[in-house]
């Protein structure tokens, strides 16, 4: 996490390990890094043998990054080491690691070890999650989601005396939490959002943070089947309330998000039709401010030959 860079030093971020990026700026390490576009994928629903397979076809077609998350399934840090091991140039971020998962010292010792282990290849994005993945699921009490994790990120601040051994980014998507994402972490990784938000999010972050956003995405020229796609894909997030209230901040009505959410909230959430039409949606968020996009295709249930084609046509050359 960086420190406010002193009068003078031009926006660079102090402090760091002697690593590509503290020479040039974390930002411009970032971009080159991480790669204008990466790739969320829902991991739980692959085995090691797919895992596998989808690691081949992220890095041979030139994607930067892999993202993935932190729900019912597999452990995050374990995932993470499956994951570099099994790869050789990607970058590999947690999207999110969830904060009452592990305490804030293993926390710092995974973004150590994963790092240390693996050329520097790994990204640790924090989240709060949500009530049911916390109280229902874990057994922990949810506290208010800032001050939960400005006490987590203080406790990995506390962890060592050395410089961070990499990256920490933060699933901010209100404004208090892009203001901590901004003050006390490299970046911000919002999830499920527009890019009127993105546009937002780069304002409250400003320069020389990595702003990563993940933006579902189908190439399929039948709008009724992708937008029925896209509601399956969606059910999931539309009861959880932190998503639900900053779809309301964006301008969604509450009759847009009942019924499984109007065509309109369906298409910005999954941009749609042929790769051309995607790819012009995609760059409305680089446009807005944003420093690497993360494509998650949205297919049918196992469906992988559609999730490949996806990452074959909206790859950059």
């Amino acid at each position: 996490m960086a420190r406010a860079a002193a009068p003078g030093e031009g926006g660079r971020l102090a402090g760091r390990p002697a690593l590509p990026h503290d020479a040039a700026g974390f930002g411009e390490w970032a971009a080159m890094q991480l790669g204008r576009l990466g790739v969320w994928i829902p991991t739980d629903r692959l085995d090691a043998a797919a895992l596998r397979a989808l690691l081949r076809v992220v890095e041979g077609r030139g994607y930067g990054t892999l993202w993935y998350p932190e729900s019912r399934g597999y452990e995050s840090v374990a995932l993470a080491g499956f994951l570099l091991a099994n790869s050789e140039r990607l970058v590999i971020g947690s999207s999110i690691a969830n904060i009452y998962a592990r305490d804030a010292f293993t926390a710092r010792r995974a973004l150590a070890t994963l790092n240390g282990l693996h050329g520097g290849r790994f990204a640790l994005g924090l989240g709060v999650s949500h009530i049911p993945m916390v109280e229902g699921l874990r057994g922990h009490r949810y506290d208010k989601p800032v001050p939960a994790m400005r006490a987590y990120l203080d406790g990995i601040r506390k962890a060592g005396d050395a410089p961070l051994e990499g990256p920490v980014l933060l699933a901010a998507l209100g404004p208090l939490m892009l203001k901590l994402a901004a003050a006390e972490s490299d970046g911000a990784v919002p999830y499920n959002v527009t890019p009127e938000h993105t546009a937002e999010a780069a304002a409250a972050l400003g320069p020389g943070k990595v702003l990563a956003v993940e933006q579902k995405v189908c190439v399929e020229t039948d709008k009724a089947r992708a937008r029925a796609l896209g509601r399956k894909e969606l059910a999931r997030y539309m009861t959880l309330p932190n998503y639900v209230n900053n779809w309301l901040r964006l301008g969604f009505t509450e009759a847009e998000l009942a019924d499984g959410g109007s065509d309109r909230f369906i298409d910005a959430m999954v941009l749609s039709g042929d790769a051309a039409t995607v790819q012009a949606g995609l760059r409305r968020h680089f446009e807005a401010g944003a420093t690497h996009l993360c494509i998650q295709p949205v297919t049918e249930e196992g469906d992988t030959r559609h999730r490949d084609a996806m990452l074959d046509a909206l790859a950059e050359t």
